[in-house]
């Protein structure tokens, strides 16, 4: 076990200012690996004012300046892409080949996005006998949360740095290693001193204090849309900007003209990764009643498959919550075809991968976020039914539609209340917007439009 020291402040590792630690536990062998700070009021604070005095020269940064830091900050992730995900497997339990891909990989490619967005953007435009600025909204509160705990950090600083802002952050407790290992990046790439700060800490304590710091212009948090309620309570008592990322009930609507295995095992694929700790995963599965049982029988045996690829989930907390929802499905009517809330193996927090049948829509595991490697399979008359179903659910951050004719899942896609929608197993893309209608959130992250959200406008009449 490694004990850390400090935290990141100002362009250097400083004492925490109080003696508590956060014991970072192995989610695959229960084991402590790690402490780290717990941060206080006081540490939130010291990282505040140094954002708040290093923001004046770095807005004033020409932007290709910026983008050269931001260039040096995607090559130092690169060069430590081993390392990276070595920490991630180790303190979310994400399978290696998952870890190298996706929680190391994926963020180098968002931090080159952003370099090429900081040299490229028109800050500066004209509009009539208007000149319009794209200014930095200031200093930026950032809560990130652990089912992607690099690329979620990432994906806010890399934009807030390239807008010319500061930033503070707070990552999750259950995985604050790897948020060091950015923090060290940041340095190697001559980002000046208190552009970019973190401290680690609870929740509760340093969380609470970064939402309600009034030196904080702008608040994002990715997590529970519990918790994004009352971030936003508090920043809307300061009239303060907030950018939200909350959670998600995404459906997966297979058409009847779709290719059915196909969409059934990309869509089981899809909620089993990370072990189905993804806000975005297609967790509810739409099948017509005529090619329902055929679904199920191919879900029932794609899911199987996953019993010993899938990592644990993050904590003992997180693995009880899943298995609670599991059997409040089958209390509800639903039929148990695969996994189930037995422990499959007798150490680290594990999660059988499952799949509930005969699921409808009024059903809790219908309607709320199970965080977990659990697919609902949901039957629906026709066209309209569907839309209905999928649109169902106070959530709309994400979902996909599947059909032989192109256009006719187009079609269908443009009638869901969500964010983002797949069209017969449609790739990543990092450059395109993300985030959700209704409780999925406010504001969109990735590409041209998350740089937006870390800018204000100005305009100078002629």
């Amino acid at each position: 076990m490694k004990a850390y020291d400090g935290m990141y402040i100002d362009g250097a590792w400083r004492p925490a200012a109080g003696p508590d630690v956060i014991e970072v536990v192995g989610p695959a062998d229960e084991q402590v690996i790690a402490t780290v700070p717990a941060g206080t009021v006081e540490d939130v604070d010291a990282a505040v004012r140094a954002a708040r005095a290093a923001l004046p020269a770095w807005a004033a940064t020409p932007p290709a300046e910026r983008a050269a830091r931001l260039t040096a900050l995607r090559d130092q992730l690169h060069a430590r892409r081993d390392e990276i995900a070595a920490t991630v497997t180790a303190e979310l339990g994400a399978p290696e080949k998952l870890s190298q891909a996706v929680h190391a990989g994926v963020p180098v490619a968002v931090a080159g996005s952003y370099a090429e967005l900081a040299a490229t953007y028109d800050f500066e435009e004209k509009i009539g006998n208007s000149t319009v600025y794209h200014e930095p909204v200031g200093v930026v509160g950032a809560i990130t949360p652990w089912n992607y705990p690099l690329h979620q950090i990432v994906a806010k600083a890399a934009p807030a740095l390239a807008a010319g802002c500061t930033i503070v952050v707070k990552p999750a407790e259950n995985t604050p290693l790897v948020a060091r290992i950015f923090a060290e990046c940041v340095h190697e790439a001559g980002v000046p001193a208190g552009v970019f700060n973190l401290v680690t800490g609870l929740g509760p304590v340093a969380g609470q204090a970064l939402a309600e710091h009034p030196d904080i212009d702008l608040l994002s948090f990715t997590g529970s849309t519990a918790v994004g309620r009352r971030i936003g309570a508090i920043a809307a008592g300061r009239v303060k900007r907030v950018a939200l990322e909350l959670g998600g009930k995404s459906a997966n609507v297979i058409l009847p003209s779709a290719d059915l295995a196909r969409a059934v095992n990309v869509g089981v694929a899809n909620v089993m990764s990370n072990s189905g700790q993804t806000c975005s995963a297609w967790t509810r599965m739409l099948v017509h009643r005529d090619r329902y049982d055929e679904a199920v029988e191919l879900a029932a045996a794609a899911a199987a498959k996953y019993a010993d690829r899938i990592g644990p989930l993050v904590s003992a907390r997180q693995r009880d919550r899943v298995r609670g929802y599991i059997e409040k499905g089958v209390a509800e009517g639903a039929r148990l075809v695969a996994g189930g809330p037995e422990a499959p193996r007798p150490q680290g927090w594990y999660v059988s991968p499952t799949v509930l049948a005969d699921v409808t829509p009024d059903m809790t595991v219908a309607q709320e976020e199970i965080f977990g490697p659990v697919l609902c399979v949901l039957r629906y008359e026709d066209e309209e039914d569907a839309l209905r179903i999928a649109n169902g659910t106070v959530y709309g951050l994400a979902g996909a539609v599947w059909a032989g004719d192109e256009a006719e899942a187009v079609a269908f896609a443009r009638r869901m209340d969500t964010g983002q929608v797949d069209i017969n197993g449609g790739r990543f893309n990092p450059l395109a917007p993300f985030g959700g209608y209704k409780q999925s959130g406010v504001g969109r992250e990735l590409g041209v439009h998350g740089l937006t959200e870390y800018l204000q406008t100005k305009s100078l009449q002629f």
